[in-house]
């Protein structure tokens, strides 16, 4: 397991503000979040992330070739949310392929993504204006490859702490 470190190595060109610093148990992943597309999920994603609500919070949802999705720090199995309001979709021309993120949402109901979020593995043209797309893998994608499958997994990685970059290297 990687133990978390507060030393962050951003790309050149990465905005600390706006990028969010996942150490997983395989690993650490950066997170360019996409203000330009979706500025409310961005800013909900980094309150949670300084709230610690994705401390310790599991990788339900694993899908080879499809996707990684977490984010339930209520109950970790995908059921729950955050204490704070249901997000209106921001859908954009932003395609579903690899190492994309997105919100995950609730059924059919288009505003009721919340905190839960996934990482595609591949592309995913299908989800394309159906889902906001609130960021991309930046550096990481080889951990995020490494994240054991399943619905649930049998014992699933973990996000071992998330920060926003400028708090990290604070």
């Amino acid at each position: 397991m990687t133990e978390p470190n507060d030393n962050v190595d951003l790309p050149s060109g990465a905005d600390p503000d706006n990028t969010l610093v996942l150490d997983v148990t395989p690993g650490r992943i950066l997170v360019k979040l996409r203000t330009d597309v979706a500025p409310g999920h961005a800013e909900r994603l980094k309150q949670l992330a300084r709230d610690g609500f994705y401390d310790d919070v599991p990788f339900h949802r694993v899908i080879d070739g499809f996707m990684a999705q977490t984010g339930d720090g209520q109950y970790g199995n995908g059921t729950g949310g955050s204490s704070y309001p249901d997000l209106r979709a921001e859908f954009s021309q932003v395609p579903f392929e690899r190492g994309i993120v997105g919100m995950a949402r609730k059924g059919g109901n288009n505003h009721s993504a919340n905190s839960q979020f996934f990482i595609m593995f591949e592309e995913g043209s299908f989800l394309n204006g159906q889902y906001t797309v609130i960021g991309e893998v930046i550096v990481g994608m080889d951990v995020v490859d490494k994240l054991k499958r399943g619905e649930p997994p049998a014992n699933p990685d973990r996000i071992i702490r998330m920060q926003v970059a400028a708090d990290a290297a604070a």
